[in-house]
Formats: structure tokens, C-alpha cells, sequence
């Protein structure tokens, strides 16, 4: 294994972040002693580098895939560089000991604030959550468009968008991502990956079209779908049955012009929700290709909310949907909709997601 990563990191690489001696780790990290949080990936450390600026170092647990969580990491988030992806300043390759070494994000994850519990954290304004999903949205069409290789991501979730000390966010955990030629329209996937309940259909259910940047969309509609009601989109504990999967039934009751119950919210509050909701709904379209680019969701949400129309109801009765397949899709993602103008597990990978409580 090592040795694979070994040659990856010897590979003519321009822009290849910095390599510290693990001897730097520990002094960065005054030897792991503040401890930022630990999961099944590792455990993540503040740091303070020589020249002041704070960091966050994540010491990587061992690796399940050949070390190539490591290798996607530096390979994707090393070589960029957009305000809304976390920048990884170096990393640690030493024998066993791997390390990766990002901006320090001071307020951590988006999470903690749309779940949040009433006494832990601040309240974000429905404008400061409407801010957050654009420069979101902004951040993953640079991915999909905006670098010499397209990214996928793979794992757009709440726990994986950082804040920093201004609330405005990052995207971060690139474990997952792949890199794929800008003319690629399907990928080719081994296996499904990323946490269920973002996870695109399309990565296990082969005949509903091919694997492509559209995955990624269907993550963010899912993402926008919980900041928007503030809660998770999976819930067994509401009140009403009907309410455990809030996209079905947030769904329903647009479709019957009910409005949504959101508190107190102001009336252009809740123009704003319902206008995340409605693009959110495009976003998780069953087929990839009924589902828009992230350039063009950036249109929708910049533009009037009063102007977009009702998507088609985007889910099945488990029923009625295929048998899962184990091999990736067909090749239709590339075609392109006309759209109006209107706790869980993750999968092929554990979970390196770097919050910061």
C-alpha cells in the first residue's frame, strides 16, 4: 500500500501542496494536544503553523482501499483553489503515518446548525442559510466545470461544508472524489459510493441512466431539502407518519398549494424556503437526466422564485422501483432537461469527514 502512495506523491506534480515530516505534525499540533474531534477515519487536531495561520490536521486512520482515500484527497483538494472548497495546505506521508492539513474552519459544520439543538450553537437567518446553499452550489460547479479535470465529489452532505469564521462555507472530505476528463459524460464506478440518503439512485439502480456530475446534484437537492426544513430528511421521531421522509411529504403538500408550516418565519422567509424547496425537488429527480447542472441551479436560485414550476414528483413506492444492479448505468446523463425558469451510513469508504466542534 504504501509504496502505491509513495509513487503517487514522487509523480510530476506542480501543484502538489506541502509535504511535512510527521516531526512537523507533531509540532504544529504541540503534540495531538488539542483534539478537535474523532471518528472512524481518524481523529482531527488543531494545529498553528510556523508562520501563525491555524490548521486542522486530520491523522488518518488505516486504510481500507490501497491508501486511496489519501491519494484523492491531495490529488483533488491539493490542486485547487475556489473560496468555496477548503484548501489543503500539506499533508504527511511517514511509514504508517498520514496526515492531511487544511484551513482551520473556526465554526465547523453546516450540521450542527440546521440539526442543531436550541442551547448548543447560534440560529442561522433563512438569508444567511439561502447565502450558505449558493456559495455551496457555486462551489461544486467549479468542481464540475471550472478545473482542467471535472471533479465528482461523491459525498455532498452537511457534516462534509465547513464555516468559517464568517459562516461562509466550504466544501470538504474529498475521500471519495474522482477525477474524470472534462469530455466524460459517464463515469465508471467499481462500486456505489458516498453516505445513503444522498446518494444518487442511479449509483445502485443500473437502468435509470448512467453515473455522471448529476450525482452530485442529486446530493445537493437533498442537502438544500434539509436546510430548508431544518431537520433531516429521514426522520422517525416526527409526530406524523406522513412526515418521516420530508422530500415525499413537503413534495405532497406543495403539490396541493398547502403552504409549509415554518414558525414564525416572515413572508419573504418562507418565499425563500419555498423557493430552495422547489430547486431542491429538481435536484433529486429519480432520472439523472431530469435533473439540471449546477450552473443551472445557480440560475435558479439567483433568479425569481415566483417564475419556477413545479417539478414532477421525483420519487417511486419502493414497489415500483428496479432491482438494484451492481454495475453502473447506461449513458444517458449527458442529455440535458429543458427545466423551467422558473444518520447514515457511508459507503466504499469510512467516514473522514473533518468537523470541528
Amino acid at each position: 500500500m504504501y509504496e502505491n502512495i509513495e509513487d503517487f506523491l514522487q509523480s510530476p506534480n506542480n501543484l502538489m501542496p506541502v509535504r511535512y515530516a510527521y516531526s512537523d505534525i507533531r509540532k504544529m499540533t504541540n503534540n495531538f494536544n488539542d483534539k478537535l474531534v474523532e471518528g472512524g477515519y481518524g481523529t482531527v487536531f488543531k494545529g498553528k503553523l510556523r508562520s501563525g495561520p491555524l490548521v486542522a490536521v486530520k491523522m488518518l486512520g488505516k486504510s481500507k482501499a490501497n491508501g486511496q482515500e489519501f491519494i484523492s484527497e491531495v490529488a483533488t483538494i491539493g490542486r485547487i483553489h475556489h473560496a468555496n472548497v477548503v484548501r489543503l495546505v500539506g499533508f504527511c506521508f511517514e511509514g504508517s503515518k498520514r496526515a492531511l492539513v487544511y484551513e482551520f474552519m473556526p465554526n465547523g459544520s453546516l450540521e450542527k446548525y440546521i440539526f442543531r439543538k436550541e442551547t448548543e450553537t447560534t440560529s442561522l437567518s433563512c438569508e444567511k442559510l439561502f447565502d450558505i446553499a449558493l456559495a455551496i452550489a457555486k462551489g461544486i460547479d467549479y468542481l464540475h466545470s471550472g478545473c482542467e479535470m471535472q471533479i465528482l465529489h461523491f459525498d455532498i452532505k452537511p457534516h462534509n461544508v465547513l464555516l468559517d469564521e464568517r459562516f461562509a462555507p466550504k466544501l470538504s472530505d474529498f475521500g471519495l472524489a474522482k477525477l474524470y476528463p472534462t469530455e466524460n459524460s459517464i463515469v465508471s464506478l467499481t462500486a456505489a459510493r458516498g453516505t445513503l440518503g444522498y446518494m444518487a439512485p442511479e449509483l445502485y439502480y443500473k437502468n435509470i441512466g448512467g453515473v455522471s456530475y448529476k450525482a452530485d446534484v442529486y446530493s445537493f437537492g437533498m442537502l438544500l431539502l434539509e436546510m430548508a426544513g431544518k431537520r433531516k430528511n429521514l426522520n422517525p421521531l416526527v409526530d406524523q407518519r406522513s412526515q418521516i421522509f420530508f422530500p415525499s411529504w413537503v413534495y405532497d403538500q406543495l403539490s396541493k398549494g398547502n403552504s409549509i408550516e415554518m414558525g414564525d418565519a416572515s413572508e419573504d422567509e418562507r418565499k425563500m424556503f419555498k423557493k430552495m424547496i422547489l430547486i431542491a425537488l429538481w435536484c433529486i429527480q429519480m432520472k439523472p437526466i431530469n435533473r439540471p447542472s449546477m450552473n443551472k441551479v445557480i440560475e435558479m436560485l439567483e433568479g425569481d422564485g415566483e417564475l419556477l414550476e413545479m417539478p414532477p414528483k421525483p420519487f417511486q413506492n419502493p414497489d415500483e422501483m428496479p432491482a438494484p444492479e451492481a454495475e453502473d448505468g447506461g449513458n444517458d446523463a449527458e442529455e440535458t432537461a429543458d427545466f423551467p425558469l422558473l444518520s447514515l451510513d457511508r459507503v466504499d469508504s469510512s467516514d473522514m469527514s473533518m468537523d470541528q466542534e
